[in-house]
């Protein structure tokens, strides 16, 4: 979809104003965004997003689509033994760690949830191995709860190319969105700069030359090989 943002001075606007009109930009140029892991409740979600650390969504959804199959409640996965886990999802990497981690949540969810998900940052975060990261995801998409914004290696490059934040460190740099971004934009928001990093400002080769807000990003064209090539004649 073509979207020709307005024109702007961008060093004339401040930072909310910016922020504003990005997000404008991006309800138009990403008007269908959504979580990429394929789920049809928030538990396997949640196993979803355990699965999708260091590994791509669309390996997630194909190893999903029959693990959800097998094992369709917290009791499943709990009761599921190591070695039959692990091989289930062991194309998505770390796959001994996950497994582990799936079956102690699943465990946690049973003792003190009645194996049901919580919707509640603080129930699960409490839970083992999860995080700020996966408990927003969990609570934006299945439950449609804005409680913080997902920071995963999108959102944080994309953060700090669009000049938004001068932070690295995850929970930082979701303090600092927060402060920036209407709380119902928040889920909307990661969305957009995850699709956005996929689609247009990839981590080696940022598309500047089609990007859809190049007007409002000071890091257009500065990064990777997108830049302007010098001519022949101006060249050392």
């Amino acid at each position: 979809m073509s979207f020709a943002p307005p024109v702007v001075h961008l060093f004339g606007m401040n930072l909310k104003d910016r922020t504003a009109a990005l997000i404008e930009a991006f309800r138009q140029v990403y008007p269908n965004a959504h979580c990429e892991l394929v789920f049809a409740n928030p538990l396997q979600l949640l196993v979803a997003t355990v699965l999708s650390a260091q590994c791509t969504d669309k390996r997630v959804n194909l190893v999903t689509e029959t693990l959800f199959k097998k094992y369709r409640t917290a009791a499943d996965f709990a009761q599921v033994g190591q070695e039959e886990l692990e091989e289930a999802i062991r194309s998505t990497g770390f796959f001994r760690n996950k497994a582990k981690a799936i079956r102690a949540l699943a465990a946690a969810l049973i003792a003190r949830h009645g194996g049901q998900v919580p919707a509640d940052m603080a129930a699960l975060t409490a839970l083992p191995g999860v995080g700020r990261k996966t408990a927003n995801v969990v609570l934006g998409n299945a439950f449609g709860l804005n409680e913080g914004v997902v920071v995963d290696t999108h959102v944080a490059r994309l953060a700090g190319r669009l000049g938004l934040t001068k932070e690295t460190a995850p929970e930082k740099i979701e303090a600092a969105l927060m402060t920036l971004v209407p709380r119902d934009e928040w889920t909307n928001f990661s969305h957009w700069l995850i699709w956005h990093g996929r689609r247009r400002c990839t981590a080696r080769n940022p598309d500047c030359a089609g990007c859809e807000v190049q007007a409002l990003c000071p890091s257009a064209f500065k990064v990777g090989k997108s830049q302007p090539q010098k001519s022949a004649k101006g060249a050392k």
